[in-house]
């Protein structure tokens, strides 16, 4: 009891002294509420709640002071669990939060009343208010004279719930689904969809499980009714009972047993939407024909023709449907692709400078379970963050992005390096060696744990990248629910990431030079190496300017101590000449940096890039973008494109994501690229900040994180089957633009 008064005088004298400073918001500041009347029966209440500030679920209550006038059930969006050190796990809001609230009305009720809510809320600093209760007054539209038809359709009958309690339905309810055979060639799947809901047309999926010598054909959909959705834009739906053919295709014609498996996603009218359903059914095949044996006797439907997929939906397709050991496969064959491109690379001098740590000590054994340590960990980190970003939609490595993170990497690797030339005696004040000496060598000193905690940082910091193979297993999870099977894809493509690491790490255990003068050249090679990865990592959030300086003086300093500036003693080696004319070329690339960067350039690859040097007199082209910023922006830019009649491209782009860079220096650039997108309105959405409008439009398109390409026809429809994902170099990018965007 003694501790409980001792806590809660704590938690009162906080809040004196908080408030006292002026630090919190008043209340009706931190979250001011506005309410609507949406219709004659449904108003909308709607907090917008200042950054740091956040709303309990639970706390909400509504109450009407007309006698006349009673509040339904509200219908509330989802919130996030949040562990709340006074109630335990409990969900909450931030950002905005809008409640739809039903208004019942007894004849000859008034249009105007006045509504309370009551709510309560916290700051993130650990201050809590009161509930707070707030009253506003809100005039709704007149009801219409009651007729019989009125009475059996209007949402306070049951029309928008299937039942006059205001209830939401369960999701077999509000789609109650069942499926027959016919004839033995047909399966007929149905759906009897309870009025006020609605399921996704493009949600379905149909595969076919213990179907010895049995396929699906093209799947027959009806076409559905055309909605402008919140998240997914213009899409088909279906309100009413559906029936869909699925065409078998047979080549065993002998009476069968098989498994259906359907998936689907629906919604309620009133703002509420089920999570994907799926469903498994048992069906008995009797004798089947002949002539649906072959493909091209399957009936497909002329209103649903079959309609291509984007890379990364056709490998989500793969998960939900293929064989599953040859789907690992393909994921572990993707992820040895992914190895060699700029997302993986600075993993390589990370890895072998743990090897040559080790110093002649190390064995091929102990570079093998050290290189495996550091992988196993690597693809232990991507396949959590990857179900926790299908699962939640929260990109975990762009959280890591954090410039205060990177510089304290970075600044890990800067303390490597210089332990790798050792000289941390001679360059530091000797409390401060000793510090950088234990961080340096509980990393280098062959503890598994250490390497593996290496290879988790790795994974979250150095290599935040998207590509379709990553993608597609997270539309799997996110579409299905299921991260077993997905969660095994991410797994199978990290190792495949991570097996010329492995590789490499071994081999470099195997073949590294005995004690000597020839380890210390090694020893320096890695730790330019590793100062060379520090210097990547600050690139996504120092100016441009500062890192070609970086560079620069990386270049130079190296080339200095490569001998570039020294004497060549007669006699020398030959390898004491080749040291010296790679370093003269370090050391003359390093002033032509500097050259360019005092004119005003900062490309490091191109630093006399239109100086006035030949053909480089010419200015140099690029696309150019119209930046937007929130779901709004997007909309406006879309319809105004689609009232000229021009396509669209959206671009999704941030400093930490390689493969947007490359798109930037490599294809954005080229001519090919830029004729091809010559009628397109080109938009940019810079989600660098990764706040909550950048992550309200990275979940529009249901995208994990940058790179990520949108193309829109004239029409302002989105063209989903042409989506890009990863890196795309400028020929192959300007011919899938002539494909998606046809003059």
């Amino acid at each position: 009891m003694k501790k409980l008064i001792t806590t809660l005088l704590a938690l009162l004298l906080s809040f004196a002294v908080i408030a006292q400073e002026e630090e919190l918001l008043e209340p009706e500041k931190a979250f001011a509420l506005t309410v609507t009347a949406l219709d004659a029966d449904s108003v909308q209440a709607r907090w917008d709640i200042a950054e740091g500030y956040y709303l309990y679920r639970s706390k909400f209550k509504f109450s009407s002071d007309t006698a006349d006038v009673t509040l339904g059930e509200p219908s509330y969006p989802a919130g996030k669990i949040k562990h709340d050190e006074f109630f335990g796990d409990v969900e909450t809001y931030r950002g905005s939060i809008t409640i739809t609230i039903p208004v019942e009305r007894a004849a000859g009720a008034p249009d105007t009343f006045t509504i309370t809510a009551n709510s309560q809320g916290c700051a993130d600093i650990g201050v809590c208010y009161p509930p707070q209760r707030q009253s506003r007054e809100v005039t709704l539209a007149s009801v219409p004279a009651a007729s019989p038809l009125a009475a059996l359709t209007s949402p306070d009958r049951g029309f928008l719930t299937g039942n006059s309690d205001g209830e939401i339905l369960e999701p077999d309810q509000a789609f109650h689904f069942d499926a027959i055979v016919e004839e033995g060639n047909t399966i007929l799947a149905r759906w009897d969809i309870t009025p006020g809901h609605y399921l996704y047309k493009d949600k379905f999926r149909f595969t076919l499980t213990d179907a010895d010598g049995v396929t699906l054909g093209q799947p027959e959909l009806p076409r559905g009714e055309e909605k402008d959705d919140e998240f997914f834009g213009r899409i088909e739906v279906y309100h009413n009972p559906i029936e869909v053919r699925l065409p078998l295709l047979r080549e065993n014609l002998e009476p069968t047993e098989i498994t259906l498996l359907v998936s689907y996603q629906g919604c309620a009218d009133i703002g509420i939407c089920y999570p994907p359903q799926k469903k498994s059914l048992s069906l008995a095949l009797p004798e089947g024909s002949a002539v649906a044996a072959t493909p091209q006797a399957a009936p497909v439907s002329a209103a649903a023709p079959a309609v291509p997929l984007s890379e990364q939906d056709q490998l989500a397709a793969a998960l939900a449907g293929g064989n599953t050991a040859w789907t690992i496969l393909l994921f572990f064959a993707a992820g040895l692709l992914l190895a060699f491109t700029p997302c993986v690379f600075p993993m390589i001098p990370i890895l072998s400078s743990i090897i040559v740590g080790q110093g002649a000590a190390i064995t091929t054994r102990k570079a093998f379970m050290l290189s495996l340590t550091y992988v196993l960990a690597m693809a232990a980190t991507y396949t959590v963050a990857g179900i926790i970003a299908g699962l939640f939609g929260a990109n975990l490595q762009a959280a890591f992005q954090n410039p205060w993170i990177l510089t304290s990497f970075a600044a890990v690797f800067v303390a490597l390096s210089f332990s790798m030339f050792g000289f941390f005696e001679l360059q530091l004040p000797s409390a401060l060696q000793s510090k950088l000496a234990e961080v340096s060598n509980k990393q280098q000193g062959g503890t598994l744990t250490g390497v593996a905690i290496m290879g988790l940082l790795s994974a979250l910091i150095v290599g935040p990248c998207v590509a379709p193979p990553l993608m597609g297993a997270l539309i799997y999870i996110g579409q299905t629910g299921d991260p077993l099977l997905g969660g095994a894809a991410l797994f199978a493509l990290s190792l495949g990431m991570g097996a010329p690491l492995v590789a490499i790490g071994t081999a470099g255990g195997k073949y590294l030079p005995h004690a000597g003068g020839w380890m210390d050249a090694v020893k320096a090679v890695f730790g330019v190496l590793l100062l060379a990865v520090a210097v990547w990592m600050l690139e996504r959030i120092l100016p441009a300017a500062v890192t070609m300086l970086l560079w620069a003086l990386l270049l130079i300093t190296s080339a200095v101590y490569m001998g570039a500036v020294d004497g060549v003693r007669e006699g020398a080696s030959g390898w004491r000449k080749l040291w010296k004319g790679l370093g003269l070329v370090l050391l003359l690339q390093g002033a032509l940096m500097l050259t360019g960067l005092a004119a005003g350039n900062a490309d490091p690859l191109q630093p006399l890039k239109g100086l006035g040097f030949g053909a480089g007199t010419a200015q140099p082209q690029h696309l150019n973008f119209k930046t937007i910023k929130s779901v709004a922006d997007l909309e406006r830019e879309v319809a105004a494109a689609a009232a000229a009649g021009r396509p669209v491209m959206l671009d999704f782009y941030a400093d930490w994501c390689i493969s947007c860079k490359e798109f930037e220096k490599y294809t954005f650039s080229q001519p090919q690229v830029i004729a091809a997108l010559g009628d397109a309105v080109t938009l940019q959405a810079d989600v660098t900040a990764n706040d909550e409008h950048d992550q309200a439009l990275l979940k529009r398109f249901s995208l994990i994180g940058p790179p990520g390409i949108i193309f829109y026809d004239t029409a302002g429809n989105e063209l989903s089957a042409h989506r890009v994902v990863g890196f795309m170099p400028p020929e192959a990018f300007a011919a899938h633009v002539q494909r998606a965007l046809p003059r």
